[in-house]
């Protein structure tokens, strides 16, 4: 979230520079749909001077009716007028529909350019809190108000609405002013430059105090953007997310956890911004009321101001009374456009503000060094891999979570690596696949630091079951394959390789069974155990050389944890597995064990020896636990 002093900044920051935002948002999603911005051009045009054309065969009609009357040029204006309307209402709804097609293509991928920095973003980034809230309050500024890329949609469309009615304004009531009043008439003082200077400065000045008052009180409610989005994440967690969450419904019910639907029976900070009371509620009714209040009362003066300076000057008989609908009817259409562009020019630098924060997270940079070799393409799988000396602390941490790591892969072997929670067993993996880059020491593949591997090909030796692995929506083959096309006999032996063979019998569509209800009413919903096995199995269907199990099997019980762990073995095949687990079962198979305690390996060697070692770290560990094993 963004600090004072980054408020600060913002706010001394120049209106072209907010422009200059405005524009690369623009530019981007040009990049996604230039249909939009087509459509958007056309369909704001005609929308501003569908007005002025109707304005204009309105007064020929009046005018008409005030002289001649005849009744052929009456009935041809009136046909031209019936189906000039009847056209442009034809084509504004054919844009505007085009317009609005265009559109939600685009909301379908609005929050794509966020979505595709953070897949491109170092781990060692996205894994840094201060990027998450960044990500955070972009997302928060977007669902309170629109603000940040999505805004820039709205704002394009009144810009050039405005731009294209104060054009066609100009060129309608032009004449308005240099049209004279005759020399004998009582008010031929409006004739002087120096009285139409006045009347349009009053005009003007009027539309931009209008302007004004509503920027200001924008801008005032801007400042309370962290209340907002406060108050939206309140409302919207007791409101929808915890009602709704069926893994809270039994919490609720038992505890009575809810006095009134929505309303939590604990307490939550008083000073909500949405209720009365509040200082939203107070500058509302306060300052932001009064200036919203002015605005439109002043939108009513300059309303007033064109209809007595149109009426004089036909009055004093510059010109007859249908060119004072024409000119009533244009000038308010004129200085509604020079309001509509004040206003949409003033949205771009408040705006702005919200654009420097999303492109504050896109122009994070990388700091991993990218190299540029490939890693071989063996058959033999000969990869081997070597900690020398590895140390490493988090950013912003004086914490060393793993310190003078030494250890070496033998090819194809399994190794199993054990510790207390926070024993940097994790922290292993991570730098391991290359997630961080050691703080001191090196890691070496086939006698190469990893850092002067192409990182997608580094990547691509390694499959891994993390603690938090997550399943897609989508069908359980797709899920296996991480992918829409894929080997299906392969898909379906790595399931029942993982244990997953007698649930997949029961499932009527098989590999097509969808998972999870949120695409699918017909899909099925998978207990933590089934899940574990489909993220086992999708790490098998990779086939990578390196295979890496990060406590996958928590979900399931001892014994059919070592079970899953025996079959594994069996179906790893030449590749080399790595273990890890609070849990000891998987040790016994294994051909070497890596004992971690407070970032240090402590003990290496088979189950038996560390088992027989009495003052170890291992054995202690083993015995608190054996009582699960008697089965196995």
């Amino acid at each position: 979230m963004a600090t004072t002093t980054d408020k600060d900044k913002q706010t001394k920051q120049s209106f072209a520079h907010y422009w200059k935002q405005n524009l690369r948002a623009w530019r981007m999603w040009y990049r996604q749909s230039p249909g939009f911005f087509a459509a958007t051009l056309l369909s704001s045009t005609c929308g501003a001077l569908a007005p002025y054309l109707t304005i204009w065969l309105s007064a020929q009609i009046i005018s008409e009716l005030a002289g001649g009357r005849d009744p052929r040029r009456l009935a041809s204006w009136a046909a031209l007028t019936v189906g000039v309307t009847a056209l442009l209402a034809l084509a504004g709804g054919a844009l505007n529909r085009w317009r609005e097609y265009e559109r939600s293509r685009l909301m379908a991928v609005r929050f794509k350019p966020l979505a595709d920095k953070m897949m491109t973003l170092d781990y060692a980034e996205v894994d840094r809190q201060e990027v998450q809230d960044l990500y955070s309050q972009i997302l928060q500024n977007d669902n309170w108000g629109g603000y940040g890329m999505y805004q820039t949609l709205q704002l394009f469309p009144d810009f050039c609405k405005g731009a294209v009615q104060v054009a066609g304004g100009v060129g309608f009531t032009l004449s308005l002013f240099l049209t004279d009043l005759p020399a004998d008439s009582p008010l031929a003082f409006l004739n002087s430059p120096l009285a139409l200077f006045v009347v349009l400065a009053f005009m003007v000045l009027v539309v931009v105090l209008s302007s004004l008052c509503d920027n200001k009180a924008t801008l005032m409610l801007t400042k309370k953007t962290e209340a907002f989005t406060f108050g939206n994440r309140i409302f919207s967690f007791y409101g929808f997310q915890m009602v709704r969450d069926r893994k809270r419904a039994g919490d609720l019910r038992i505890y009575r956890q809810l006095k009134n639907v929505g309303m939590p029976l604990m307490s939550v900070p008083s000073s909500l911004p949405f209720v009365p009371g509040s200082s939203i509620a107070k500058l509302s009714k306060g300052r932001v009321g009064l200036l919203f209040g002015l605005c439109q009362s002043l939108t009513a003066v300059m309303t007033c101001a064109v209809y007595l300076f149109v009426c004089l000057k036909s009055w004093g008989g510059a010109f007859d009374v249908g060119l004072v609908t024409r000119y009533v009817g244009s000038a308010t259409q004129l200085f509604g456009g020079i309001s509509l562009l004040l206003l949409t020019l003033s949205q771009v630098r408040v705006n702005g503000t919200f654009l420097d924060t999303t492109f504050r997270f896109l122009d994070l940079p990388n700091h991993m060094y990218q190299g540029s070799l490939t890693t071989e393409k063996r058959s033999d799988r000969n990869y081997q891999v070597e900690f020398k000396d590895v140390s490493f602390r988090y950013p912003g941490t004086d914490r060393w979570a793993l310190r003078h790591v030494n250890v070496k892969f033998r090819i194809g072997s399994r190794l199993a690596v054990v510790g207390p929670n926070g024993s940097g067993k994790t922290t292993f993996i991570k730098l391991l696949c290359r997630l961080y880059d050691p703080t001191e020491g090196e890691i070496l593949l086939n006698g190469i630091d990893i850092r002067k591997y192409r990182y997608e090909d580094y990547m691509d030796i390694f499959s891994v079951v993390f603690q938090d692995f997550r399943l897609l929506a989508l069908p359980l083959g797709e899920n296996v394959a991480g992918a829409a096309e894929y080997d299906r006999d392969l898909a379906e032996r790595c399931l029942r390789g993982a244990g997953f063979g007698e649930r997949l019998d029961t499932m009527p569509k098989g590999l097509d069974t969808v998972l999870y209800k949120e695409l699918d009413q017909d899909g099925v919903a998978v207990s933590g155990g089934e899940a574990q096995k489909i993220a086992i199995a999708r790490a098998l269907y990779k086939d990578a050389p390196f295979i890496v199990l990060d406590e996958p099997t928590a979900a399931l019980d001892p014994i059919a944890e070592a079970d899953i762990y025996a079959k594994f073995d069996a179906i790893a095949g030449d590749k080399t597995a790595i273990y890890i687990s609070h849990r000891l079962s998987s040790c016994k198979f294994c051909d070497a064990i890596a004992v971690f305690d407070q970032g240090a390996i402590v003990q290496t060697g088979t189950h038996d020896t560390l088992v027989a070692d009495e003052n170890g770290l291992y054995h202690k560990l083993w015995q608190a636990q054996a009582q699960y094993y008697t089965n196995t």
